[in-house]
């Protein structure tokens, strides 16, 4: 053992000197080896335990780097939807505009046989189908109407049989339509009687009558016409019993019968509100032309036998639709249903923003910083919730339809920019903690390896050293060995 063994002093102190050499050899070789100065607690405890928090922290950042980058790519997937949209939605806003643009409406000309029409019964021109709702009868023929009496009944009660004294009106006047018929005077017998012939006078022969009994005046006019009455005070009228300014509204004039020219026609076909932005007519060259402003089919119904003629009969005829228009229908109809695909193939690894979805980012350790994303409309983006609906006949039949289609799709492609513009706000706020994140990271474990890791330059540089101190170590042990040894010569 090696306290039964007697090393002399100076061999003792070169023999610890060697140890020593060779321990921090070791040591040397193993930072060398392992890169490290501190590789376990009991190498520097300080340094240990601070730069493996500093460690655990840049690798739980590390694994929010992953889901940020995931994040990245949603959003991304989200703008290429919603850049497809805009495209699309720009796309149907060209197809209204065509739409809008074409006026290749088709027309058919007609000769109107006023004979065959005729004025026996009542005829008419029937429009259906097209843009028309139901089906609307334009009279071609005017039947006789005789005429209703226009009449004004005395609101009093004076009693004109009675011969009432009517002196107190000297000077007052009555008028029908603004033309003075009686003027009253002083005296009292007849002025009851005068006023009435003063009445009957007007037209020449009759036109209008007056009857005078105990309940006041009544006037009327036999052809129908509206009148009005007006007195020149408050105290005629009264004593009259007709209140100044009154006006009959029940007079129908007589009307004779018959046949309504093409002019007439058209005036009456463009001056149906039921027909108004749905038919056109006009006088070609002594033809009515009728021009069907709509996409579908129209139907005349009171179309005779001889092909372009209007007779009044059971006959039909039919004017096309706007075939361009239809045909754009189909095409605006086809990329609304793009809309709606595009937005349900803009996700990413099952998250979709455009479909109403939330994507949550964590940007810190604890989970005390974090954002939410998702779309302004919290249903998603869809024609629905661009409000763009299904085109229709009627509506590609109507300009003014298809101007307010037009600012729908505007507010449509404004609310798609402004969600473009939120989704890349809150994609330059990943961006930008993505590279934070980063940073972080690089700076954590930074200063965790400064606090362990070797420098490899001065390791092997110690270890060199202590090569030579290792083998001037054992010439000094083996020099000190030799001074021992000369008590050898003794012998």
């Amino acid at each position: 053992m090696a306290s039964n063994i007697t090393l002399s002093a100076g061999v003792r102190q070169n023999l610890l000197a060697l140890q020593n050499t060779a321990a921090l050899q070791s040591i040397t070789q193993n930072r060398l080896a392992t890169g490290k100065k501190v590789n376990s607690a009991l190498d520097n405890p300080t340094n240990f335990f601070t730069s493996s928090s500093l460690s655990s922290r840049a690798s739980d950042l590390s694994s929010l780097l992953d889901a940020m980058s995931n994040g990245i790519k949603t959003l991304e997937a989200a703008d290429n939807g919603l850049t497809a949209i805009t495209k699309t939605v720009e796309s149907m806003q060209a197809t209204i505009s065509q739409a809008r643009q074409d006026a290749s409406f088709k027309g058919a000309s007609y000769t109107v046989d006023t004979a065959t029409i005729g004025t026996a019964s009542l005829k008419n021109l029937t429009f259906s189908g097209g843009a028309v709702t139901g089906s609307v009868n334009v009279a071609l023929n005017q039947m006789a109407v005789a005429a209703t009496p226009a009449t004004i009944t005395s609101a009093g009660a004076v009693d004109y049989s009675a011969n009432p004294d009517l002196s107190a009106l000297n000077g007052e006047t009555v008028s029908i339509n603004g033309t003075v018929v009686y003027t009253f005077t002083n005296a009292v017998a007849g002025q009851a009687a005068a006023l009435k012939a003063a009445i009957d006078g007007i037209g020449g022969g009759g036109v209008y009558t007056a009857t005078l009994a105990a309940t006041g005046i009544n006037i009327s006019r036999a052809d129908g016409t509206n009148f009005t009455v007006t007195t020149s005070n408050a105290a005629t009228a009264t004593s009259i019993g007709i209140p100044s300014g009154t006006a009959s509204t029940n007079g129908v004039p007589a009307v004779a019968a018959s046949t309504l020219t093409v002019d007439q026609l058209v005036t009456s076909i463009n001056g149906n509100t039921s027909l108004t932005g749905k038919v056109k007519a006009s006088n070609d060259g002594g033809k009515l032309r009728i021009e069907n402003l709509s996409t579908d089919d129209l139907t005349l119904a009171g179309i005779g036998a001889t092909s372009g003629q209007i007779d009044g009969s059971a006959g039909t005829a039919t004017v096309g639709g706007n075939s361009v228009r239809k045909n754009l229908i189909t095409q605006f109809n086809d990329l609304r249903n793009q809309l709606d695909k595009l937005a349900d193939d803009a996700s990413f690894n099952g998250v979709n923003l455009l479909k109403g979805d939330t994507l949550k980012l964590v940007f810190n350790e604890i989970n005390t910083s974090s954002i939410s994303i998702q779309s302004q409309d919290t249903d998603g983006i869809s024609a629905a919730d661009l409000n763009i609906g299904a085109a229709t006949s009627a509506e590609f039949s109507d300009n003014a339809a298809l101007d307010s289609r037009l600012d729908g799709l505007h507010d449509a492609l404004t609310s798609l920019r402004s969600q473009a513009s939120a989704f890349g706000s809150n994609l330059s706020i990943v961006q930008n903690r993505q590279e934070f994140t980063k940073s972080m990271i690089n700076t954590l474990q930074t200063g965790a390896d400064a606090l362990v890791l070797a420098d490899s330059n001065e390791e092997a540089a110690n270890l060199l050293a202590l090569q030579t101190r290792q083998q001037l170590s054992s010439t000094a042990l083996s020099l000190a060995s030799q001074a021992d040894q000369a008590v050898l010569r003794l012998f």
